[in-house]
């Protein structure tokens, strides 16, 4: 019979493998693995005891993220809160505090002039001297609060650089004065027109770029903490769903560690919804009740020392400048427009002010206001009719002067400030103390719950055993 050929070797098989399949490598193995996992995951989802393990799972992640997430808001909140109360409104009212400390040296430095050749009062060479040294410090304080290369950095480094051009220029106004020689009174306009062409307005923009930082700050203090509570309520419905769903299959009532886990959810909810709008609150009340009133104020004050500044000018000037028509005294002019200004700002802070503190240094303000316009109307009249002398004793003399109105305005309106800069930082403090201590109780809370609802979860397990 013929031989039958020998059947063809088969190479061997790796161990492991089954005739038919080519090794890959390790990809196999790894979606094996996977799904190893998922088909192992799904099996103990269709048994009590795995459903609830992944329950418990759950609910101890969501408590714990919404204590962890809670406590980065509200740390967030309170940081800005607390740049408010120390540091962008402080700057703000330093920036004020420029500006008027720059306005007021102008004023001194034309109501010193006109004291006449001889030496000027030492009470008005004290202020200008205390003005210009105020403003210096608080433009250092301010640089290193700033960065260099922001608006307010850029503003600082302008008027760091024209300051000593300013006071150089009424130095030399002074020197020729005291000669008796009319140059100082072109070299004193000289100054006056780069205080208020270069100087004011770097430190309008100082000012307006601090508040718009001190705005900033107040915005993310008070924004509602959207994404905590939108946890806290997800956290609050599982355990909720969690405990009806075994109240339904056991008829138990209560599960203690759910419970205490619903309890720890409760009160931060609870502590992050009554805190954040206490601080909220508190902070509107600092913004409409003490930062507003404070712009208006500041405003009124900083017209008031335009106001004399120009007062002063139009005897120092002689009618020499004129507007661009040609038709009015210039310093006449400002000076009208300053007033307009300065009553209409006293209006607006005494509608602002919430109580008798605010409102009655604003009305004495306005009386003062309406004694320095009559006075001032008496001056111009006097200085029409040829005697200057008599002029000058009603703008600056000692007695029944312009001048004399212009400080009782200076002192009411000081008064209001410090009073509404007062409401401010109080109201602004009881908003930042709402939050303090909510970022560390939401955390251990968080924690805690977490724990109560494993706890909880496991008593039930138990009774599987």
């Amino acid at each position: 019979m013929p031989v039958q050929p020998a059947p063809a070797s088969t190479p061997a098989q790796p161990p492991g493998s089954t005739a038919g399949q080519v090794p890959t490598g390790g990809a196999p193995a790894s979606r094996g693995s996977v799904a190893i996992a998922a088909d192992r995951l799904r099996s103990a989802a269709t048994t009590e005891p795995g459903r609830l393990r992944i329950m418990g799972a759950v609910l101890a992640a969501l408590v714990v993220v919404f204590g962890t997430v809670t406590a980065f808001e509200i740390t967030d909140r309170a940081e800005a809160a607390d740049d408010v109360v120390s540091r962008s409104q402080p700057l703000s009212a330093d920036a004020a505090s420029v500006y008027r400390s720059l306005a007021d040296a102008d004023t001194a430095a034309s109501s010193g002039f006109l004291a006449g050749s001889g030496a000027e009062p030492a009470g008005v060479r004290e202020r200008y001297e205390k003005d210009i040294a105020v403003a210096s410090r608080l433009l250092i304080k301010a640089a290193t609060h700033t960065d260099g290369t922001s608006e307010s950095g850029r503003q600082i480094a302008t008027l760091n650089e024209q300051l000593p051009l300013y006071t150089g220029r009424v130095e030399t106004a002074r020197a020729y004065n005291r000669q008796g020689l009319p140059l100082g009174g072109a070299y004193l306009r000289f100054a006056n027109e780069q205080m208020s062409k270069v100087l004011l307005p770097a430190a309008q923009k100082l000012y307006d770029a601090e508040s718009a930082r001190l705005d900033r700050d107040d915005e993310d203090a008070r924004f509602w903490p959207v994404l905590s509570v939108s946890l806290g309520l997800l956290a609050l419905g599982a355990l909720a769903w969690t405990q009806h769903r075994l109240y339904r299959r056991t008829n138990r009532v209560f599960n203690q560690g759910l419970l205490a886990a619903t309890a720890a959810a409760t009160v931060v909810l609870l502590w992050l919804a009554v805190g954040h709008s206490v601080a909220r609150a508190q902070l509107t009340e600092a913004r409409e009740h003490g930062q507003r009133s404070l712009k208006v104020l500041n405003d009124a004050r900083i017209s008031s020392l335009k106001a004399r500044a120009n007062e002063n000018l139009t005897l120092v000037a002689r009618g020499a400048v004129l507007t661009d028509d040609g038709k009015r005294d210039k310093y006449e002019s400002e000076y009208g427009a300053g007033m307009v200004k300065l009553n209409d700002g006293l209006s607006r802070a005494k509608s602002l002010a919430d109580d008798s503190e605010g409102r009655d240094p604003v009305e004495a303000a306005t009386t003062s206001v309406a004694q320095w316009q009559d006075r001032h109307r008496a001056a111009s009249t006097t200085d029409k009719s040829g005697d200057y002398d008599g002029a000058l004793a009603k703008v600056i003399g000692a007695k029944d002067s312009t001048g004399e109105s212009f400080d009782r305005v200076d002192a009411a309106l000081a008064k209001a400030l410090a009073h509404e800069q007062d409401e401010f930082t109080s109201a602004a403090r009881n908003g930042r103390d709402a939050l303090s201590g909510l970022p560390l109780g939401a955390a251990a809370l968080g924690a805690l719950g977490a724990a109560g609802a494993v706890i909880g979860i496991n008593r039930r397990l138990s009774e599987y055993r």
